[in-house]
């Protein structure tokens, strides 16, 4: 991570062994009751418990692999929102904790936890004046992953409702504030296509929930098992103020490397070679002469 620009720095909830417990128990509960009334978003995998990257890996690997034995060619479109955690806003929130059926004394508990909060920023020597916290929760709290999970529900319930009016064929991922359009069809053009509306249906529908999404770190990728020479063409997203997209040989999706055909080659060797660094880092730590004592 580059540390050159301000949105590389995020406030952080420090909190004492006492305040830590509570928040993790009413977490707990908080999932417990929104699992219990199916209050998630079935495609949503970022965090809950028993969810993992991994599980979104999988999902994504099962659906190339069903488009495959349907002769469908699958492309993926990622995009990540945008300093997601300090951008939450507590009436939304509040709304979409009533919808989930809590009692008015839990939305309004919660409203009374977040608002009114105060912050300092700390640079070196320097040390600013309280200034008032209005927006966001702050990472390293127990009960961010799940607050940001609730407050992605309805925008994932309304882009799905938007798609199906539209007869766009597209499916649905996501895990905390990284988002993935899949499509499936015959030709890469069509892909694109579908890409392109649907994106532009998911930016706007982020927009008025106060989300932006970082145009830097959106991808397109298409997986066929073709023996042919294999050239998709661009996604170009100019017209919606975002970059034009160029497909890659390899794509890196929640810390696995995919190609097109998916065999995983590329992420074995990766993670190979990491493994034997991180040995060989090991065993110079480990010297019982300039190193660390074992």
């Amino acid at each position: 991570m580059l540390y050159d620009s301000l949105e590389s720095f995020r406030p952080i909830v420090l909190l004492n062994i006492l305040g830590k417990l509570i928040e993790k128990v009413i977490g707990d509960r908080l999932q417990f009751h929104i699992i219990s009334n199916n209050s998630i978003y079935q495609s949503q995998l970022g965090g809950l418990k028993f969810k993992s990257t991994t599980g979104a890996s999988i999902a994504l690997t099962y659906f190339i692999c069903m488009g495959w034995i349907k002769n469908m060619l699958t492309s993926s479109l990622a995009f990540d929102i945008a300093q997601f955690f300090p951008s939450l806003n507590y009436c939304l929130l509040a709304l979409i904790l009533g919808k989930a059926g809590f009692d008015p004394w839990v939305v309004k508990f919660f409203l009374n936890y977040l608002v009114n909060r105060k912050t300092k920023y700390f640079w070196n020597n320097f040390s600013s004046s309280t200034v008032d916290v209005n927006v966001g929760v702050g990472q390293g709290s127990a009960l961010s992953p799940i607050l940001l999970a609730l407050y992605l529900v309805l925008f994932l319930h309304i882009l799905e409702k938007y798609l199906k009016n539209l007869d766009l064929n597209i499916s649905i991922l996501s895990f905390v504030d990284d988002g993935l359009l899949i499509t499936q069809s015959k030709s890469f053009q069509i892909s694109n296509a579908c890409l392109f509306s649907s994106y532009n249906i998911a930016f706007n529908l982020l927009f008025k929930f106060g989300l932006l999404v970082k145009q830097l770190k959106t991808e397109v990728f298409h997986f066929s098992r073709s023996q042919k020479v294999f050239s998709p063409s661009l996604l170009d997203l100019s017209p919606l103020d975002s970059p034009i997209l160029y497909p890659k040989d390899t794509w890196k999706y929640l810390g696995f490397i995919f190609n097109r055909k998916l065999l995983f080659c590329q992420h074995i060797n990766f993670y190979a070679n990491k493994a034997i660094l991180t040995l060989k880092c090991m065993k110079i730590l480990g010297n019982s002469i300039r190193g660390l004592n074992p």
